[in-house]
């Protein structure tokens, strides 16, 4: 108990700190414990005064308890087939939880994957997980990284085997979900309202967003070029054209949909398409946010570039050609043609959004034994 109400306090004070606005609160509704056990405690989580309402799935409401064994679970290596890998070996805090500055994470088995760690960061507003969108529910991500034979290799009986079996955990379900048997779908929920709890909202840029802080004229520059159209073809406004993808809305630099952002013309990663089938999806990826980008390299859904130097070349290229591109890149008009001041000032903007209150907040840092 003593650690979740330090994790209350931890979040609101950073998420506050030097506040002039008092931040939305959350609640969700919580049912009775069951079979005449006790009741889960609501959990009130603070969030950033310039983020929406967050979006709670009324069979899933935070709890105390609940929080408590997600995070325990996240950190757990034992859902891996070999105890040797949790989810936190793929996506650590330290790095905005991705990968370490790799590539391609590896499995249990030495075998590599084909896709970047994607970074864990508020979550909670989003539609669709995967890079591909093949989730529509955060829980339901959670499920398939435990079973995937390149990842955790284990199947999902012989997981619950081995967490049934920890006398510590059969009560921390008792009193989060009012059943002591563990089960795959409470172990998605717990981790689920874990994740959710990653709220980034203390950057330079969130600051200044509540009146909390400056810009230098440089980044507020930089700021301006990713609110308006690119190249100089029709419509074009001398802008980078980051608005449509990494919207600023709601704070989160992320439309969370599904495109094509020119990397290929002949896709050796189907992307969205490999799911669906639709000619329409083929190379879409779904958008990452902005928030943290400085610490989640290498960057794109195959990590093929080092440097946000290099992403912002890409756009500035105005990509390649394909029949699913999506129609906001400038590869039919020379590209963004952005000056080396504009590529300077976009850059020194993408680093206002870095929130080291976040990546080192305390709560979401490995609890150890449960």
């Amino acid at each position: 108990m003593k650690r979740i109400i330090h994790f209350v306090i931890v979040t609101t004070l950073l998420v506050m700190s030097g506040c002039r606005h008092e931040p939305e609160e959350i609640v969700g509704p919580v049912g009775p414990g069951g079979n005449g056990g006790p009741t889960p405690t609501p959990l009130t989580v603070v969030i950033p005064s310039n983020f929406p309402q967050m979006p709670i799935p009324a069979d899933n409401p935070f709890t105390v308890e609940g929080l408590e064994l997600g995070r325990y679970l996240f950190y757990d290596e034992r859902l891996s087939g070999n105890n040797t890998q949790s989810c936190a070996s793929c996506h650590a805090p330290e790095v905005a939880f991705t990968d370490q500055h790799t590539r391609f994470s590896t499995g249990i088995d030495g075998i590599e994957g084909n896709r970047n760690a994607m970074a864990l960061i508020n979550l909670a507003w989003d539609t669709r997980y995967f890079w591909d969108g093949r989730s529509l529910t955060l829980e339901d991500q959670i499920l398939q990284p435990v079973v995937n034979p390149i990842e955790m290799h284990d199947t999902w009986p012989n997981a619950l085997a081995k967490i049934q079996a920890d006398p510590a955990y059969p009560p921390k379900f008792q009193v989060a979900f009012g059943t002591s048997t563990v089960d795959s779908l409470l172990v998605a929920k717990a981790i689920a309202q874990f994740i959710r709890t990653m709220i980034s909202g203390n950057s330079r840029f969130d600051r200044f967003q509540r009146g909390q802080a400056l810009l230098t004229i440089e980044e507020q520059q930089g700021l301006e070029l990713t609110r308006i159209e690119g190249g100089f073809g029709p419509g074009g406004q001398g802008g980078s054209d980051c608005f449509h993808c990494h919207t600023e809305a709601g704070s989160r630099f992320t439309d969370g949909q599904l495109h094509n952002n020119g990397l290929d013309s002949v896709f050796t990663d189907l992307g969205a398409g490999g799911v669906t089938g639709n000619p329409e999806d083929m190379g879409r990826f779904k958008t990452p946010t902005l928030h943290n980008i400085e610490l989640t390299a290498p960057y794109m859904h195959d990590g093929r570039f080092e440097t946000l130097e290099e992403v912002i070349e890409h756009y500035n290229s105005g990509g390649h050609p394909s029949t699913t591109v999506d129609p906001f890149m400038k590869y039919t008009v020379g590209g963004l043609q952005l000056t080396p001041d504009k590529k300077q000032q976009l850059r020194a903007f993408l680093g206002t959004l870095t929130d080291m209150d976040f990546v080192s907040n305390p709560a979401f840092q490995d609890p150890g034994e449960p």
